[in-house]
């Protein structure tokens, strides 16, 4: 398959089942190439690791989709009031003031809750099971739910709105889509506008009783930051984890892995999850508008293009990664660019590797013979890639 080929596969449905071999075709134009005048697709792991760095490759703030449209919809309006798509000085404002809610030792205080989570569904688990359906997504969603205080008789409304806005961030988007993304943020903006009326009458410990008290004793944060934080963190603490512990189960079972040796001691899990977010990530791309003009990997880009950071292929760049389809747990000096870098670098990163850790401990101990009952299924998505489904024999 030659690159054009390969670039016109990429963004179709069969292309973001399995985008992998078309990475892989790209090669010979380069680490970084241009896809069009104002557009430049990046794919080395120094370029990328560059960019991510670059003071001067901003994220698409709501000053970037003035150009595009996107503002006119619900998903977009939110969006650009987070942190990861807001660029200085409103990011710097909004990353410290919600800096603490994921801080080393507030993360470590979840992980006996997190245990108990994990092995409360593991408990109803037996026979043939969907895990995506019985306990990837409601794990995360479990322990998300009690960090940011919402009821567990809300939380199963909230899966099918949260799985709907992450297709936004899809590269090239239908007006279905769109419609599909601004319908599931409309249900979480209007959810999390009552959970915070609701904690101003019965103030609360939780994550959103907590902002909710800061953002008013401070004036740091607009209502509207503050909803769409806590959108934000409903998303990326419940979606992106769920994928990564999909795609990571897997690659144990497709591959069949020694369960038992990869959770014998936590080293050798983290190890195991650090090369599984290489091969596998939740996130393949992200987003980057040039500033002024500059010079990337040999390319020369314009003042206000846009640059697309193919993080899935960097993971694989050949350069870097020697073997880079080969998986191996004990690869030296392994360091994927899954949470990205820079000030940009994921805020709930250390929380995200807690729910994959503990999750993948747990289930892994308690089946470390399952075995792959169908062929799995991604959803039809590039940019928040996982699993629809993963449909297991637990006792092998």
């Amino acid at each position: 398959m030659g690159p054009s080929e390969a670039l016109a596969r990429l963004f179709t449905a069969e292309g973001k089942r399995d985008p992998y071999p078309l990475y892989d075709a790209l090669w010979p134009l380069g680490p970084a190439f241009r896809l069009g005048p104002e557009l430049v697709m990046v794919l080395g792991y120094d370029e990328c690791s560059a960019a991510l760095r670059h003071r001067d490759l901003l994220v698409t703030d709501a000053d970037a989709h003035l150009r595009t449209g996107l503002l006119a919809h619900s998903t977009w309006q939110c969006f650009t009031k987070i942190m990861m798509f807001s660029n200085e000085p409103d990011h710097g404002r909004l990353r410290q003031f919600a800096g603490d809610a994921y801080s080393p030792r507030q993360v470590a205080r979840l992980r006996p809750a997190a245990v108990d989570q994990a092995r409360t569904l593991i408990a109803d688990l037996s026979g043939r099971v969907d895990l995506v359906a019985a306990y990837t997504y409601p794990f995360t969603m479990a322990v998300t739910g009690d960090l940011l205080g919402i009821p567990s008789s809300d939380r199963d409304a909230l899966r099918v709105p949260v799985l709907a806005c992450t297709t936004a961030f899809e590269p090239i988007l239908t007006q279905d889509e769109l419609a599909a993304a601004d319908a599931g943020m409309d249900v979480l903006t209007d959810y999390f506008r009552e959970l915070i009326r609701h904690r101003r009458r019965h103030p609360s410990d939780d994550l959103t009783g907590t902002m909710v008290r800061d953002g008013e004793a401070t004036g740091a944060i607009s209502e509207e930051e503050l909803v769409a934080s806590l959108v934000l963190f409903l998303i990326a603490g419940t979606q992106t984890p769920s994928d990564v512990i999909g795609n990571a189960v897997q690659l144990v079972v497709s591959r069949r892995l020694p369960a038992h040796d990869l959770v014998a001691d936590p080293g050798t899990l983290s190890d195991f999850i650090t090369e599984a977010v290489r091969i596998d990530p939740a996130i393949h791309m992200l987003t980057r508008v040039a500033a002024r003009d500059l010079e990337l990997g040999g390319v020369h880009i314009a003042a206000g293009s846009r640059v697309l950071l193919t993080l899935a292929a960097a993971n694989r760049d050949p350069r870097r990664f020697g073997w880079q389809d080969e998986f191996d747990v004990g690869r030296e000096g392994n360091a994927p660019l899954a949470f990205g870098l820079g000030t940009h670098y994921c805020l709930g990163a250390s929380f995200a590797k807690l729910l994959v850790d503990v999750a993948l401990a747990e289930l892994l101990r308690r089946f470390p013979a399952m075995s792959l009952a169908s062929e799995p299924s991604y959803r039809e998505q590039l940019v928040q890639r996982g699993l629809a489904d993963l449909v297991v024999n637990l006792e092998g």
